[in-house]
C-alpha cells in the first residue's frame, strides 16, 4: 500500500467514526429523515409504475 491508500484508509475510519456518533447523536432526526426518504422513493416507484402503465395502453 502507498501513503496515499493509507491515508484515504485512515480519514475513511475516522469519518466513518464521527458518521456513527452523528447518527447516534440525533437519531430522532434521523429516523424522520429516512421515513421521509422511504416516502419519496415510494411515491417515485408510483410515478414510474403509471407512466409505464400509460405506455402499455397506448400500444
Amino acid at each position: 500500500m502507498d501513503k496515499t491508500g493509507i491515508i484515504a484508509l485512515i480519514i475513511g475510519i475516522v469519518l466513518c467514526a464521527l458518521g456513527g456518533y452523528a447518527i447516534m447523536a440525533f437519531l430522532p432526526q434521523v429516523i424522520i429523515a429516512v421515513q421521509g426518504l422511504i416516502g419519496i422513493a415510494v411515491v417515485c416507484v408510483g410515478l414510474m409504475l403509471v407512466v409505464f402503465g400509460i405506455l402499455i395502453i397506448k400500444d
